[in-house]
């Protein structure tokens, strides 16, 4: 019917961006928001032609015959306001970054197309003019894209190459664990780094590559010779706990026990197994130990137990010898108590728990009876070595005279040196 691009009814009833919720004016007034109407830009004529008031003049942009002059106008003219609609929208998420100049250019390009198709009645000056800084808008949007893509670019190398620096500098560690784990977060951390030069990238990830390659070399050469050592440490651990079951069924309770000794010192100067190995060879060696302790305790607790047949025996010396005292006949209590010395040593060794109590009050008799008898000694002695000082000033006063007579002087000066060192000792004592 006519002109296929004049509407049906149905057509007039079907939504349009303009028949729907429009988002908030823009700061800046769009194309025929300052009070403008559609039949400032067209007209209708009575046959339904529509005209468009263009810059060139007037364009036919379709027929109407669907109703009035004034919706036909009103129909055309919620066209034009929703390519205002659609200029609007994309000019809000370029100024806020939701959108790229790229995806402005497109909405640029493809409302120019339906400004030159001429189907609506609206301002084109103002539209075209709308469209122009949307274009210079896109244009800055992509310097400012360029210019933050850049940055991204300089700050992804700057990190890349901060990665580098550390896993270079921790190729030659030796703290295993750590330095593996913090290998593997830098290769995590790379990942997650937004990518740029691609050429670039590669070198410094070879780095990497090549830092990494040479810890784990090293970590595995590390752990081969530690598990080397540890068969080592193992064979030489079980060799001292065969060593010492064997010796754990011994009775030579002295010599075993420093043998035991010494096979402690060196599984103490062997290096650690491994945590479950070194319990379970731990575990070996001192039962083998502890059943030789057993059993020296066993034997002595029942070789203790032998020994109380004696406490009776001795306690009756310790009285015998207790009754010397206060010593009135040194002869006589010096010859008692040899012979109490004599029964003591006969009868035999005491229990620990009772050998120190009884050994100290013989003891005591015998300190007693040896600090008269130095006395005695010392009362003696003195006149004794005073008459043998006598003796020895004549002798040597003698040989003085003589070697005077004889005229020699030197055998005459060591001489009175001699005297006079004599006299002094007869004066000490």
């Amino acid at each position: 019917m006519g002109d296929p691009g004049v509407p049906t009814p149905a057509a007039l009833r079907r939504p349009t961006p303009a028949s729907v919720a429009r988002p908030a004016a823009p700061a800046t007034p769009s194309p025929q928001s300052s009070g403008s109407t559609p039949s400032a830009f067209g007209r209708v004529d009575p046959d339904g032609t529509v005209y468009l008031l263009a810059p060139e003049g007037e364009v036919v942009v379709g027929q109407w015959a669907a109703g009035t002059p004034e919706e036909g106008l009103a129909f055309f003219a919620r066209k034009y306001e929703d390519l205002v609609v659609e200029v609007d929208l994309i000019a809000a998420r370029v100024a806020d970054g939701r959108a790229s100049g790229d995806q402005a250019d497109g909405v640029v390009t493809k409302v120019r197309q339906a400004l030159a198709a001429r189907s609506f009645v609206g301002d084109v000056a103002a539209l075209e003019a709308r469209l122009d800084a949307l274009a210079t808008a896109a244009s800055a949007a992509r310097e400012r894209a360029r210019e933050r893509r850049a940055a991204e670019r300089a700050a992804a190398l700057e990190t890349r190459t901060a990665l580098v620096a550390e896993a270079e500098s921790l190729a030659a560690s030796t703290a295993w664990k750590s330095t593996a784990e913090r290998y593997a977060a830098i290769v995590e951390e790379w990942k997650a780094i937004p990518r740029a030069d691609r050429a670039t990238e590669q070198d410094l990830w070879k780095r990497i590559s090549t830092a990494r390659t040479s810890f784990d070399k090293r970590r595995r050469a590390h752990f081969t010779e530690v598990d080397a050592q540890r068969k080592d440490v193992i064979a030489s651990k079980r060799a001292l706990i065969a060593r010492a079951e064997t010796l754990s069924q011994s009775t030579d309770w002295q010599k075993t026990g420093k043998q035991l000794r010494d096979l402690l010192d060196e599984w103490k100067a062997l290096p650690r197994a491994s945590r479950s190995d070194e319990e379970k060879l731990w575990k070996r060696f001192k039962a083998s130990q502890d059943a030789f302790y057993a059993a020296r305790t066993a034997a002595a607790e029942a070789s203790e137990e032998e020994l109380r047949i004696n406490i009776p025996v001795k306690e009756a010396l310790a009285e015998e010898a207790e009754a010397l005292l206060p010593v009135t006949d040194l002869a006589a209590a010096k010859r008692a108590l040899r012979g109490i010395q004599e029964r003591w040593d006969k009868a035999g060794d005491l229990p620990k728990s009772d050998r120190g109590r009884l050994e100290a009050r013989l003891k005591k008799v015998e300190d007693a009876v040896r600090s008269q008898q130095d006395a005695a000694w010392t009362s003696s002695s003195g006149t004794v070595a005073t008459d043998a000082f006598a003796q020895a000033l004549e002798r040597l006063q003698a040989k003085r005279d003589a070697a005077s007579v004889r005229g020699d002087a030197a055998a005459t000066a060591e001489l009175d040196a001699q005297i006079a060192s004599t006299k002094a000792l007869m004066g000490r004592a």
